[in-house]
């Protein structure tokens, strides 16, 4: 904890909820407290074009998407996302495609983090007229172990240090972020690490498949996941803290060719590779997700690795219970859903922890280098394609449904 400034100090400012991070979490949460009138800053180290421009994650469950759309978040969404209802796993040289809104109903919506953060900061700032501030600096905490919690920041303009006193902080600046590093020493942060990495790319080429193509291979995993008509982000196991450099893009296409070959399908669609980053394969969980008035959510208070696409939807979960919560107690005085916030957030949080885990061992296992762990990826497979009642059960893990 970092003492308060001064509160009669010139500088500061007096608001409801101060949101840390205009990330997915922070806006869902900015804009919720807006469309029930309440007060709430939001900051945000970036500046508006970086963060609506930074390539993230693709993958919305249908779940997320109707909650966006009842509160009237969605955006583009609808219109402009691609809708899948089936992935496909290559392995022995052979396609094997997994119809899971067959199995299901449901199906996923590819709609890239960068428009639907666009579309939610437009949302809070252009249409609700929500105060975001861009460009801030050395952020700081004081005193959210207190019933009179601030938070302070240098203003890009003028240099000056400015001070927000408020009721709440809500925590979305990821994993790096300084609500993180607020945290208190009791604070529990559970760790997993998978023992490899992920080389992530962005090429310039059209996808090659109409769905999610994920390559189990002895060479190691390779994944294919459309982002728009025009990119295409690949995926490539690789050692944990391998160098990029490492990487030209011969090798990245002869890998991917190998690795997602299937024998009645065409190669790849190759093109130009516009990113080019190692992603260590590991995931943390914050328990509990709450220290006096501060509340983390998205990758403040949990990573999870990107083998089951979850990290942004759980980013969402967390917005919509703390959102919610934080409008029950500033405008009806109720409680409860603070209260209960940490705990409802950890249940899905875990569920998508294990269901991570499991899918790793899936991707991973043929090339782990052990008999063992190859057979057990391989009985895995499939079983997927020989029970129903186990692809059922897959299925609804994948796409998120009915998960605590």
């Amino acid at each position: 904890m970092i003492s308060s400034p001064h509160p009669n100090s010139p500088s500061a400012e007096r608001t409801s909820v101060v949101v840390v991070g205009a990330g997915p979490a922070g806006l869902t949460v900015g804009n919720i407290l807006r469309a029930a009138g309440v007060d709430c800053v939001v900051l945000e180290t970036g500046t508006r074009r970086f963060i609506e421009t930074r390539p993230r994650a693709g993958i919305v469950e249908e779940w997320a998407v109707r909650a966006l759309e009842r509160r009237g978040l969605a955006g583009g969404l609808p219109g402009r996302a691609q809708r899948h209802t089936a992935c496909e796993f290559r392995f022995d040289g052979r396609r094997h495609r997994f119809d899971y809104t067959d199995l299901t109903g449901c199906h996923h919506y590819v709609y890239p983090q960068p428009l639907l953060v666009a579309d939610l900061v437009r949302e809070y700032a252009d249409v609700r007229g929500g105060d975001v501030r861009f460009g801030v600096r050395e952020v700081r905490l004081h005193d959210h172990d207190t019933d009179r919690p601030s938070v302070s920041y240098l203003c890009p303009e003028t240099g000056e240090r400015r001070v927000l006193h408020c009721a709440f902080v809500a925590g979305c600046d990821g994993a790096r972020g300084v609500t993180r590093a607020a945290l208190p020493p009791h604070a529990r942060i559970a760790r997993h690490d998978y023992g490899t990495g992920w080389l992530a790319l962005l090429a310039e080429a059209p996808p090659s498949s109409d769905c999610v193509l994920f390559g189990c291979h002895p060479r190691g995993f390779a994944g294919h996941m459309a982002r728009s008509p025009e990119v295409t982000r690949y995926y490539l196991q690789c050692p944990p803290g391998d160098d990029p450099e490492n990487w030209p893009h011969e090798r990245v296409w002869a890998e991917l060719q190998e690795r997602l070959a299937a024998a009645d399908r065409p190669p790849l669609t190759e093109g130009r590779l516009i990113e080019k980053r190692v992603l260590d394969m590991h995931d943390y969980v914050v328990e509990p997700m709450a220290f006096g008035r501060l509340f983390l959510a998205g990758d403040a208070a949990h990573l999870i690795a990107p083998i089951a696409a979850k990290g942004m939807n759980l980013a969402l979960h967390d917005a919509f219970l703390l959102g919610d919560a934080l409008v029950a107690y500033l405008t009806r005085g109720e409680d409860g859903g603070l209260d209960g916030y940490s705990a409802a957030c950890l249940r899905r949080v875990w569920d998508y922890q294990e269901f991570s885990d499991w899918l790793a061992e899936l991707y991973h296992g043929a090339a782990a280098g052990d008999a063992y762990r190859a057979g057990t990826a391989r009985a895995r497979l499939h079983r997927l394609f020989a029970s129903r009642a186990a692809a059922t059960a897959f299925a609804e893990q994948y796409l998120g449904i009915g998960a605590y």
